[in-house]
């Protein structure tokens, strides 16, 4: 099958959602899929204001058409609601095509604290680019019960995975930071307001706090707590060697659909400390693989006490391969889809 796939968030982005599709066209791939990947590289670009590792594409309209066509899709899915998720949303609509989305970013909750913008208001705009969509892909139970509360309908599941080969402890792991103070608190992702990095910063706890990743706010951050290690975006052997030597993983953020940083962790044998939100709830819930707290503290704390194999059993129930087919089950009923030439 031929299956095309627009996204505003592409290489060399590292975040969930260029994650999450990387994995997915690959295990498409792997299954004898055809799979063309559509993102801001294919487009003349400029950066997305005050983050500009972001790329928004200009005027993509006309040539992501021709993109499409070429390509004689059996399946289109949208995963992201930016300049290519509109452009490709307005072709199917103006050619009859059917289409699935997927819900991966909470913008309604980074955008009302920034500039004020209501809840309803945000959703409305959302709730109508989802409306048409044959199927709208969400990845947990607390998402969906979220949207349906702001009238969103046709949703359907579509969970997530990580790869327990590359994501594991290996002999001597905690060796990498054997020169920090311990217990070493880990932070693994995008630097960047709407993660609430401050109040894992904030916390008044021994040990180290050890940030890994990029973004806006990095620098503010650097500048503001000199005693935490900023250490930057790293990737595959070199991410997972930190993961490994860390004694707990800190997921401050409440506005997360998901959080594939959790499962990385947790593979690596990491408790996990969060609040009790959408992501953590769905990821670790009363497993005893991380603990969840609103006093943020408390749940660090406690985090520090799981054993780390009950870490790596749970984050073994999760598989790339049934996301893949949760994903083909979505959108192989819109397998006629092909335009006259």
């Amino acid at each position: 099958m031929q299956i095309v796939i627009i996204s505003d968030a592409g290489p060399p982005q590292v975040n969930g959602v260029v994650r999450t599709l990387g994995e997915l066209a690959k295990r498409l791939r792997g299954r004898g899929h055809d799979v063309l990947m559509i993102g801001p590289a294919d487009f003349v670009s400029v950066p997305a204001p005050s983050y500009p590792e972001i790329r928004l594409a200009i005027a993509p309209g006309r040539k992501l058409a021709r993109m499409i066509d070429q390509a004689h899709p059996a399946a289109i899915h949208i995963a992201t609601e930016g300049p290519l998720g509109l452009a490709a949303r307005k072709y199917c609509l103006t050619c009859g095509y059917p289409f699935t989305t997927a819900y991966h970013t909470r913008f309604p909750e980074y955008v009302k604290p920034r500039f004020g913008v209501p809840l309803s208001w945000s959703y409305a705009l959302l709730r109508r680019f989802h409306g048409s969509a044959r199927r709208v892909m969400v990845s947990t139970d607390t998402i969906e019960q979220a949207l349906t509360a702001y009238g969103f309908r046709n949703i359907v599941r579509w969970g997530r995975g990580v790869d327990t080969d590359l994501f594991k402890a290996g002999p001597d792991a905690k060796q990498l930071f054997d020169a920090l103070p311990r217990p070493v608190l880990l932070y693994v992702g995008r630097v960047a307001p709407e993660k609430n990095i401050e109040a894992f910063l904030d916390l008044k706890v021994p040990g180290t706090k050890v940030v890994v990743g990029d973004g806006p706010a990095r620098k503010g951050l650097e500048r503001r707590y000199p005693s935490a290690r900023f250490l930057g975006p790293k990737s595959d052997a070199d991410l997972v060697r930190h993961y490994a030597a860390a004694d707990a993983f800190v997921f401050p953020s409440r506005t997360d659909t998901f959080g594939l940083v959790l499962l990385e962790a947790l593979a690596c044998g990491l408790p996990v400390a969060a609040y009790p939100v959408a992501g953590p709830l769905d990821v670790i819930a009363n497993t005893g693989a991380g603990a969840l707290d609103e006093d943020f503290g408390a749940a660090v704390q406690r985090a520090l006490t799981i054993p780390p194999d009950i870490c790596r059993a749970h984050a073994l129930k999760f598989s790339w391969d049934e996301s893949t087919s949760q994903f083909l089950a979505n959108v192989e009923p819109f397998v006629t889809l092909r335009k006259a030439s």
